[in-house]
C-alpha cells in the first residue's frame, strides 16, 4: 500500500481511508459530513411530464469537485457546499424543526419522535400514518421484490399480485427440457453482485441498490422468462489484463483495494464496500463473456443483468456509481472476437461521459448518447452536440442532448428515426451494444422524464434490425423498481422476438425535441452525409417550428415598431393642424 494512489486516497482526492489499529477489524472511512449526504450520480426534480415548452422543470444538480459547488449554499460553519442532495431536499420537504406559527399552541413534549418509513419502489421517505408512498403510490409493503412489477402496487405483499409460481413452474420445466442455441437470448446474472452495497446507513437509502436486481429478477421470473424461454451463461470474473486494455492502472488498483475495506468512497455519492471489487469484476466479467458468445453466433442476443453500473466510469476515475465500464469492455471483448465495428447506444437518462472518454479517439467504436442534458446543468455536465470525437475520429461520438427534463417516447423515437439510426446504418456495425440506463423511464425520482416499456421496447426493435441482430443490452441506471422492471422486461421480450402491440413509428416531437434533433443533425451531417437530406427534408417540413427559416439561419421574430409617445403626440397634432389650416381656408 506505498503507490501514490493509497497514499491519497481513492480517485480523484475524494476519498481518504482511515485505518483501524485492531487486526480484528477491516479498515473503514467516512467523509465529511460538512460536505453533505450527496445521493445521486444526477438530480432530483420537481418537474412536470407535459410536452410542451410550458413544462417548467426546477433542477438541483450534485456537483464532483469544489469548483462545481453552489456559491449561495454553505454549510453552518461557512463553507461551500455541494448544491442540494436527496438528504437536503428530504430536510427541506419534511422541516421536522421549524417553528410552527400557531402561537397559542404548545405540544406537552417538544421530543416527540416522527416515526416515518421509506419505500421500497422509490426509497422516497413517507410519515408512518400512511400506507401508500406519496411519491409514487408503492404499497409499504409491496411484493415488487418477489413479484416484481406484476405484484399490485395498491396491496401488500400476498394480496391482488398475480401468482408468479405456476409460471416459475413452467419455466423451470421448459429451462431443463433445451439448451442455449444461435437462436437464443443468454442472461447475465449473478447473486453476489448482490453484496456491492452501502454500509453506513444514511439518512436515506442509496438509489444504487442491490433491490434493483432483486425487482427485475422477480419480475422476469413471474413472467416465465428467466429462468425459462432465455438462458443463464456463468460467471467469471474479468482478469486484470482484459481491465488494462479499458482502464488505467490507477482505475484497476483503486477498485482492488476496496476489497480489503469495510466501506469507502470513491465520490460523495459512489460507495464501495469488501465485495464491491468482486461484484464490479462478476459483471466486466458477464459482459464480456455475452459479447463473445453473441458476436461468434452461440447465442443471437442477450442482456446483462449486472450491477455495479459502467458507463461513468472512464480510463482512470471510478464516478457517477459506476466503477469499471462494462458497456467498453464488453466492445473491446467484441473486438476480440473479430468485430470489426461497434455501435454502442446508451439511453440512460445522464451522459456516458466515461464511455465518450474511452472511445473518444476510436473510428472502430461509434457512440451515441442521448441524455439530459440542460445547457450542462444535470450530471455529469457533459454530452453536448459538439462534442464530436477528438484526433480524426471527428463523427464517430453523437450526442443528443434534451434541453429539459419530462422528454418522452415520442422525442426519443424520432430522434432514432431521424438521427440514431440512420448514422448507424451508414456506420454499418458487426455488433451492437445498448448501454440500458432505465433512469428516463417515467417514475424514475432521479431522471424525472417519461418513456415507457413500450418505447424503450420500440428503440431496442429498431437496433435489433442492424447486424444481423447480433445485440447485447447493458443494465446502467434506473431507481424505480416498477418502472426498471417493467421497462427491462419489455426490452427482454424484443430479444424474445415477441411483437409489441404499440404503434410509435409515426410520432410528432416536441418543440424542444425538435431543436435538439435540428442541433444535432446540422452538426453531424459533416461527418455523415446520409444525414443531409434528411436535414433538407425536415427542414420543409419543420423548419418554422424549430426557429429556421428555409436558408437555414435561425428564424428572426418579426418585431412590431415602438414608437415613442411624443411622436405619436406630434404626429396628431400635425394632423390637426393641417385640418384646421384647411378648414380656414374654406372659409
Amino acid at each position: 500500500m506505498g503507490s501514490e494512489t493509497l497514499k491519497n486516497g481513492l480517485t480523484n482526492g475524494e476519498a481518504t481511508n482511515n485505518h483501524h489499529k485492531s487486526s480484528k477489524e477491516t479498515m473503514y472511512r467516512s467523509f465529511n459530513k460538512s460536505q453533505g449526504d450527496s445521493r445521486c450520480a444526477g438530480c432530483i426534480s420537481s418537474c412536470s411530464h407535459a410536452a410542451g415548452d410550458s413544462s417548467e422543470v426546477a433542477v438541483i444538480t450534485t456537483g464532483d469537485s469544489p469548483s462545481n459547488m453552489h456559491p449561495d449554499m454553505q454549510t453552518k460553519n461557512g463553507k461551500r457546499q455541494n448544491e442540494m442532495t436527496l438528504e437536503d431536499m428530504y430536510n427541506k420537504q419534511y422541516d421536522f424543526d421549524e417553528e410552527d406559527d400557531d402561537s397559542d399552541w404548545e405540544p406537552e413534549d417538544n421530543n416527540v419522535e416522527v416515526l416515518k418509513w421509506f419505500c421500497v419502489n422509490c426509497t422516497m421517505v413517507n410519515f408512518d400514518d400512511v400506507i401508500h408512498c406519496d411519491v409514487c403510490g408503492e404499497h409499504r409493503e409491496s411484493g415488487i421484490l418477489s413479484h416484481g412489477f406484476l405484484a399490485s402496487p395498491f396491496f401488500p405483499v400476498g394480496e391482488a399480485a398475480q401468482n408468479g409460481s405456476e409460471a416459475n413452474e413452467i419455466s423451470q420445466e421448459f429451462y431443463s427440457k433445451n439448451g442455449a442455441s444461435s437462436s437464443s437470448t443468454i442472461v447475465g446474472y449473478d447473486e453476489r453482485m448482490l453484496l456491492h452495497a452501502e454500509v453506513e446507513m444514511k439518512s436515506h437509502p442509496h438509489p444504487e441498490r442491490p433491490d434493483r436486481l432483486r425487482a427485475i429478477a422477480a419480475s422476469l421470473a413471474a413472467a416465465g422468462i428467466f429462468p425459462g424461454r432465455c438462458f443463464p451463461i456463468s460467471a467469471r470474473e474479468i482478469t486484470r489484463e482484459e481491465l488494462l486494455a479499458i482502464h488505467s492502472e490507477e482505475n484497476v488498483q483503486s477498485v482492488e483495494i476496496t476489497s480489503h475495506m469495510l466501506a469507502s468512497y470513491f465520490t460523495p455519492d459512489t460507495y464501495a464496500n469488501e465485495h464491491s471489487a468482486l461484484a464490479a469484476r462478476l459483471a466486466a466479467g458477464l459482459c464480456a463473456d455475452l459479447a463473445s458468445a453473441i458476436f461468434s453466433g452461440r447465442a443471437k442476443n442477450g442482456f446483462a443483468l449486472v450491477r455495479p453500473p459502467g458507463h461513468h466510469a472512464g480510463v482512470k476515475q471510478a464516478m457517477g456509481f459506476c466503477l469499471h465500464n462494462n458497456a467498453a469492455i464488453a466492445a473491446s471483448a467484441a473486438q476480440a472476437a473479430g468485430a470489426k465495428r461497434v455501435l454502442i447506444v446508451d439511453w440512460d437518462v445522464h451522459h456516458g461521459n466515461g464511455t465518450q472518454e474511452i472511445f473518444d479517439q476510436s473510428k472502430s467504436v461509434l457512440y451515441v448518447s442521448l441524455h439530459r442534458y440542460q445547457g450542462g446543468k444535470f450530471y455529469p455536465g457533459t454530452g453536448a452536440a459538439d462534442e464530436v470525437g477528438t484526433m480524426g475520429a471527428e463523427g464517430y461520438c453523437v450526442n443528443i442532448p434534451w434541453s429539459r427534463g419530462g422528454v418522452g417516447d415520442k422525442d426519443y423515437i424520432y430522434a432514432f428515426q431521424q438521427v440514431v439510426i440512420p448514422i448507424a446504418s451508414e456506420f454499418a456495425p458487426d455488433f451492437t451494444i445498448i448501454s440500458a440506463g432505465f433512469d428516463a423511464a417515467r417514475g424514475d425520482p432521479l431522471g424525472c422524464c417519461d418513456v415507457t416499456p413500450a418505447g424503450y421496447a420500440q428503440m431496442t426493435r429498431m437496433l435489433s434490425a442492424l447486424c444481423g441482430g447480433k445485440l447485447l443490452v447493458i443494465l446502467e441506471g434506473g431507481y424505480n423498481l416498477r418502472s426498471i422492471s417493467s421497462s427491462a422486461t419489455a426490452v427482454i421480450k424484443v430479444l424474445l422476438g415477441e411483437v409489441s402491440d404499440g404503434d410509435l413509428d409515426n410520432v410528432v416531437p416536441s418543440k424542444s425535441g425538435l431543436r435538439t434533433v435540428f442541433e444535432v443533425l446540422k452538426i453531424q451531417m459533416n461527418y455523415w452525409p446520409a444525414l443531409e437530406s434528411i436535414y433538407s427534408k425536415l427542414q420543409a417540413q419543420w423548419g418554422f417550428y424549430a426557429g429556421q427559416d428555409p436558408s437555414g439561419s435561425p428564424a428572426k421574430k418579426k418585431r412590431k415598431a415602438v414608437v415613442p409617445n411624443w411622436w405619436q403626440w406630434g404626429r396628431k397634432r400635425l394632423f390637426f393642424s393641417l385640418l384646421a389650416k384647411r378648414q380656414q381656408l374654406k372659409e
